[in-house]
């Protein structure tokens, strides 16, 4: 189905080829080649814990275009991890048996998601200057996934993944749909308590009361938008596409096929106090 917004599967899967094009041409540095230049600094060998406290963090801010939507959250790392390697920061290497270079991410999007708000941490053997880390991040990087800006985090906070557990999320309708039926919809499932759905041959389990935080429809059938905010739980995440799908067959509609999905910003919530992770 052709998509309003000259988005499809197709073409999505075309821009995930020009990705990984993009991606192999930059011809990054082998993660041999960077345990090589860390043992002539001296590094490898070291105790892993004073290795540890000896890295730094650079925490790095970036958008998933919508023309990149489908690609899965498998080709960003991958695309990313080339990316990080091409741009010649000094880069700390785990010491696993396979030996990767330390890189972490922001949950995964679902598939059909773009981000304004998304991040990763690399992990430096040497404290770079943030303004040139950046420009060498951005030379490396294909455009629609080029960093926004960078910036140092504390070792010890958490691991991105479990610590940006609340994001706001922004559901645009390319197609008809009557918002009183949608409205009906979420508040029956709701009211019910868990949303359960099908992810491959596992059902999940999702706990509205913890996982939707707040939800409002905006607009009329010909331009609809729904807004969220979600929390993560330990179970499962909530996907809006899976919420919007559900919320529509309860009314005994099929879901619509033709949305624009955003998460426009992710942050941790305790004790009612929100931190961002810039």
């Amino acid at each position: 189905m052709a998509r309003k917004d000259g988005v499809t599967a197709a073409a999505g899967q075309t821009l995930a080829a020009q990705v990984a094009e993009a991606g192999a041409q930059y011809a990054p540095q082998s993660v041999d080649m960077v345990r090589d230049q860390n043992m002539r600094a001296g590094i490898v060998g070291r105790d892993p814990r004073e290795q540890r406290r000896n890295q730094w963090r650079l925490r790095v801010h970036y958008r998933k275009d919508g023309r990149l939507a489908f690609l899965g959250h498998l080709e960003i790392v991958n695309t990313i991890n080339r990316c990080v390697r091409r741009a010649g920061l000094p880069l700390a290497v785990g010491n696993g048996f396979a030996r990767r270079i330390r890189l972490q991410f922001s949950q995964a999007l679902p598939v059909g998601a773009a981000s304004a708000d998304e991040y990763y941490d690399v992990y430096l053997t040497d404290r770079v200057d943030e303004d040139q880390a950046l420009e060498l991040l951005q030379g490396a990087t294909p455009h629609s996934l080029a960093p926004i800006e960078v910036t140092y985090a504390p070792n010890p906070q958490p691991a991105l993944e479990s610590w940006l557990d609340h994001a706001s999320w922004q559901v645009d309708f390319l197609e008809p749909c009557d918002p009183q039926v949608l409205k009906r919809g979420i508040e029956q499932l709701q009211g019910e308590g868990t949303l359960c759905y099908l992810r491959g041959a596992k059902e999940k389990h999702v706990n509205l009361s913890h996982c939707l935080l707040s939800w409002e429809v905006v607009g009329e059938v010909d331009a609809l938008t729904l807004k969220l905010e979600t929390a993560t739980d330990e179970a499962a995440s909530l996907r809006p596409q899976i919420l919007i799908q559900k919320a529509m067959e309860s009314q005994g509609l099929a879901a619509p096929r033709s949305l624009r999905v955003t998460r426009l910003s992710q942050w941790h919530e305790e004790g009612g106090v929100r931190s961002y992770a810039m």
